[in-house]
C-alpha cells in the first residue's frame, strides 16, 4: 500500500505570530544584553510551540490493534521504569556532588578581579549544576516519552501506507529533538539572565563579561546526567540485544523480535533508553558545553580587545543566537520532509533533502548573525572571517559524515571486505573488522585537524588585537557551525530507534507481510542515520573539547589571578598526568564493555531458563515472562554503571589535587593547572580516536552481517553468516555502549575541571 500522506495540521492560535512579532519589534529597543536574551527566548518559544504542534499531530493518530497495544504498553512501562531507577540514582549522587562543588569554592584563593565572594561563587556554581542536571534529565525523559507514544503509531500507519509511516516516524523523532535543543538554549539563557539580575543587586554590580565564568556548573550538570543516561542506557540496550540474539537467533534459530523470545521486550525497551534518551542527553550536553565555553572565550576576547560594552554583550551572547537559529532552520527542514508529495521512495533521500534545506538556511542565518553581532567598529571585515570559520565547521561536519558512511555502509569496500573475510571463519571476521576500524580514524582526524587550524587562523587574522584569543574564538565559531543543525541531526538519530521499535511491534503482533516490509525499510534507513549521527557526534565533541580547553585556561587565569597560556610538556609531572589521562580512556572503555558482557550473561541464563522450564513457549502455547528480563537488565545496568561513572568524575579531581599539593611543596604554583591541562588534552585526543574506532568498527560489523543476509557469500544460515553474527555481537557494545559513552566522557572531563577549578588553584598564586 502506498500513497501521498499529510499529517493532520493543527492550526496555531491566530494571535501567536502577531504577538511574537510585536515582542520581537519592541525587543530591538532594549539594551543590547536584554535585547539578545529576549530574542533568544522568542526563538526557543517558537521551538516549544512547534514541538507542541507535532505532539498534537502524533497523538491524533490511531494506536493500531489490540495486539499492537499489548506489545507497546510493556515497552513504555519498561522504559519508564528504567528511567525512574536511573533518575533516583542521579539524584542520589547529584545532591552531595552539588554540595561538594559549593565547598570547593569556599577554599579558593581570594582574587579581587573575579568580583564575587567565595560563598556567592560557590552557591552560584551549585545552583547552575542543579539546573543543568534538571534540564538534561527533563530532555531525556521527554525523548523517551514521545518515542514510546510514536512507535505504535508508526506500526499502525505502516498498515495503510509506507509514506505515512515514514512521516510519522520522522516527526516523532523531530518532536523530541526540537524540544531538546529548545530546552537547552532556554536553560542557558534563563540562567544567564538570572545571574545578571542577582549579581547586579550588589554594591558594585557585575559586568556582563564576568557572568559566563559563573555558568560552568550548568555544563557540568548536563555532562553528569548525560553520562548516566548514555552509559546506563548503553549497557541496558546492548546487554538485552546480545542476550536476546545469542539465545534466540543462534541457539533457537528464531528471527529477531520474535514474541517467543523472553528478552525481546527488554531489547525494544533498550532502543528507547539507549538510542533515544542517551543520544538526546549527549546532544544536550554538547550544545550546553559549546555555548558556555564559547561565551567564556567571547568574554575573554572582548575584554582583551577592549571592545565597548554593547559589543562585548554581542560576542558573549552570539552562541545563544546561533542555536536559537538552529531551532528555526531545523524546523524548516523537518517541515519540508513532512510536505513531500511522494514520500514512498528511499527514506534516506527524503531525510537528506530536509537536511539540505536546514543547512542552506543555516548558512544564510550564520551570515546574518555574524554580520549583526560580530562586526566591530574600525575593523570592517572581522565578522566575515568568523563567518568563514563557521562554514569551516559545517564543512568539517559534512566531511566526517561522509567518512563515517564510507566505512560503515555495505555499498563500499571496507564493509564488503569484512563480509568476505567471514567466509573463512569467525577469527578473520574479527581481525578484518578491527583493521577497518583502526584505519577509519585517519580521515576524521585529518578533517578535524585541518578544521581546527583553519578556524584558528581565520580568527587570529580577523584584525582583532589579541591574536590568540581571536583564534580560539574562531574555533568556537567553527564548533557552532558544526552544531548549527544539531536539531535536525538529532531528529534523524531519534528516527532510528522509533523505526526499530515499530518493526518489533509489527513482528510481535503478527502483522501482514506488507506491514513488516514497510517497517523493515524504515529500520534499514534508521541504521544508516544512527551510524552517521555517531560520526557527527564525535566530530562535534572533538571541536567542543578544544574550545573547552581554551575556556579552562581562561578560567584558571581569572580565578588564580595569574596568566596561564602555555603548558610545558617536558615537565615530568605534566607528562605523567597526560599518560593518566590517556589510560583512563582505555580503562573506562574496558569497564563499559565488560559491563555489557556481565549483564548479557545474566540475560542469556534467564532466557535459557525460561526455554528449558517451559518448552511450550516455542510452540506458542505459553507466553514467556518478559517482565523478569526487563527487571533483571534494569537492576544490572544500574549496578554496572556506577564504578565507570565514578572513575570518570573522580580521577581528574584526584589528579588535580595531588599535583596541586606537589606544586605547593616544590614552589610551583601552576603545576596543578599544568598537569590538569595535560590530563585533559591527552585524554581528549585518546578519547576522540578511541570513540571513532569503536563507533565505526561496530557499525561496520553490523552492516557486514546485513550484507551477508542479503544473499551474499552464502546468505542467511551459512558459515559466513554465523561468523558475521559473531562480529556483530562483538561490535554491539563497541558502537552502542562504549563509543557513545566516550562522546560524553571527553566532554565530562572538561566540564569537571571547569566547575571544580578552585580546588586545583594553589594558595601561592596570589
Amino acid at each position: 500500500m502506498s500513497g501521498s500522506f499529510k499529517l493532520p495540521v493543527y492550526e496555531i492560535p491566530p494571535l501567536t505570530f502577531p504577538v511574537l512579532g510585536v515582542a520581537f519589534f519592541f525587543s530591538l529597543f532594549l539594551p543590547t544584553t536584554l535585547m539578545l536574551l529576549t530574542i533568544t527566548l522568542l526563538l526557543t518559544s517558537c521551538g516549544f510551540l512547534y514541538s507542541h504542534t507535532l505532539h498534537l499531530q502524533i497523538l491524533s493518530l490511531d494506536t493500531g490493534t489490540q495486539e499492537m497495544r499489548a506489545i507497546s504498553d510493556p515497552i513504555k512501562a519498561g522504559a519508564e521504569g528504567f528511567l525512574n531507577v536511573q533518575y533516583k540514582a542521579v539524584l542520589t549522587y547529584a545532591v552531595p556532588l552539588g554540595f561538594f562543588i559549593f565547598l570547593s569554592y569556599l577554599y579558593r584563593p581570594v582574587v579581587d578581579d573575579v568580583g564575587v565572594g567565595r560563598f556567592t561563587l560557590g552557591f552560584v556554581a551549585m545552583f547552575c549544576f542543579y539546573v543543568g542536571c534538571f534540564c538534561s534529565a527533563l530532555s531525556g525523559y521527554t525523548s523517551m516519552y514521545v518515542a514510546s507514544l510514536t512507535n505504535i503509531r508508526v506500526a499502525s500507519a505502516a498498515r495503510r501506507s509506507y509514506g505515512e509511516a515514514l512521516i510519522v516516524c520522522f516527526q516523532g523523532g523531530a518532536f523530541s529533538a526540537v524540544l531538546n535543543i529548545s530546552l537547552c538554549v532556554t536553560g542557558v539563557a534563563v540562567v544567564f539572565g538570572v545571574l545578571m539580575v542577582l549579581m547586579g543587586w550588589g554594591e558594585k554590580g557585575l559586568g556582563v563579561e564576568k557572568v559566563p565564568m559563573l555558568m560552568v556548573g550548568y555544563g557540568f550538570g548536563a555532562s553528569f546526567v548525560a553520562l548516566f543516561m548514555q552509559l546506563g542506557g548503553g549497557i541496558y540496550t546492548k546487554a538485552a540485544d546480545v542476550g536476546a540474539d545469542l539465545v534466540g537467533k543462534i541457539e533457537k534459530s528464531i528471527p529477531e523480535d520474535d514474541p517467543r523470545n523472553p528478552a525481546v521486550i527488554a531489547d525494544l525497551v533498550g532502543d528507547m533508553v539507549g538510542d533515544c534518551v542517551g543520544s538526546s542527553a549527549d546532544v544536550f550536553e554538547s550544545v550546553a558545553a559549546e555555548i558556555i565555553g564559547a561565551m567564556i572565550l567571547g568574554s575573554t576576547l572582548a575584554t582583551t580587545s577592549n571592545l565597548p560594552a554593547h559589543e562585548t554583550s554581542k560576542y558573549i551572547l552570539f552562541p545563544l543566537m546561533i542555536h536559537g537559529m538552529d531551532i528555526i532552520v531545523s524546523s524548516a527542514g523537518i517541515l519540508y520532509v513532512g510536505s513531500l508529495d511522494n514520500p514512498n521512495t528511499d527514506p534516506m533521500l527524503q531525510l537528506q533533502k530536509g537536511y539540505k534545506v536546514a543547512v542552506g538556511l543555516s548558512i544564510i542565518g550564520l551570515l546574518i548573525i555574524t554580520r549583526w553581532l560580530l562586526a566591530v567598529e574600525g575593523i570592517p571585515y572581522v565578522w566575515f572571517y568568523y563567518f568563514l570559520a563557521g562554514l569551516t565547521g559545517m564543512a568539517c561536519a559534512y566531511g566526517i559524515v561522509l567518512s563515517t558512511q564510507y566505512y560503515t555502509d555495505y555499498a563500499y569496500a571496507p564493509v564488503k571486505s569484512i563480509a568476505e573475510a567471514s567466509t573463512t571463519g569467525h577469527g578473520t571476521n574479527i581481525i578484518t573488522g578491527v583493521a577497518v576500524g583502526m584505519r577509519s580514524t585517519f580521515i576524521p582526524t585529518i578533517i578535524i585537524s585541518i578544521s581546527v587550524l583553519v578556524a584558528y587562523h581565520l580568527g587570529k587574522n580577523s584584525g582583532l588585537p589579541d591574536g590568540r584569543d581571536a583564534g580560539l574564538f574562531g574555533t568556537a565559531v567553527a564548533t557552532m557551525g558544526m552544531l548549527s543543525t544539531a536539531c535536525y541531526i538529532l531528529s534523524m538519530n531519534n528516527y532510528g530507534p522509533i523505526a526499530d521499535n515499530a518493526g518489533g511491534i509489527a513482528e510481535m503482533s503478527m502483522q501482514p507481510e506488507h506491514v513488516r516490509d514497510a517497517t523493515d525499510r524504515l529500520d534499514a534507513a534508521g541504521n544508516v542515520t544512527k551510524a552517521v549521527t555517531k560520526g557527527y557526534s564525535i566530530g562535534s565533541a572533538a571541536m567542543a573539547c578544544f574550545l573547552l580547553f581554551g575556556a579552562f585556561m581562561d578560567e584558571f587565569s581569572t580565578f588564580a589571578g595569574v596568566p596561564f597560556t602555555s603548558v610545558d610538556i617536558a615537565t615530568p609531572e605534566v607528562l605523567v598526568a597526560g599518560l593518566i589521562g590517556s589510560m583512563i580512556i582505555f580503562y573506562f572503555t574496558g569497564l563499559s564493555i565488560a559491563a555489557v558482557g556481565k549483564t548479557a550473561h545474566k540475560v542469556v541464563l534467564e532466557v535459557r531458563r525460561q526455554f528449558a522450564e517451559n518448552p511450550d513457549i516455542m510452540t506458542y502455547k505459553a507466553k514467556p515472562d518478559y517482565r523478569t528480563c526487563v527487571a533483571l537488565v534494569t537492576e544490572a545496568a544500574l549496578q554496572e554503571m556506577k564504578f565507570p561513572a565514578l572513575v570518570c568524575v573522580g580521577t581528574p579531581i584526584v589528579v588535580g589535587i595531588i599535583f596541586r599539593f606537589i606544586g605547593d611543596l616544590t614552589d610551583r604554583p601552576l603545576l596543578g593547572a599544568e598537569c590538569l591541562a595535560s590530563y585533559l588534552m591527552f585524554g581528549t585526543v585518546t578519547g576522540i580516536l578511541m570513540a571513532t574506532f569503536l563507533d565505526i568498527t561496530g557499525g561496520a560489523w553490523d552492516n557486514a552481517k546485513k550484507y551477508v543476509e542479503l544473499g551474499n557469500f552464502g546468505g542467511k544460515n551459512s558459515e559466513a553468516h554465523k561468523a558475521s553474527v559473531t562480529g556483530d555481537t562483538v561490535g554491539d557494545p563497541f558502537k552502542d555502549t562504549a563509543g557513545p559513552s566516550l562522546h560524553v566522557v571527553i566532554k565530562l572531563l572538561s566540564t569537571t575541571i571547569l566547575v571544580l577549578g578552585p580546588l586545583f588553584i594553589s594558595s601561592q598564586t596570589k
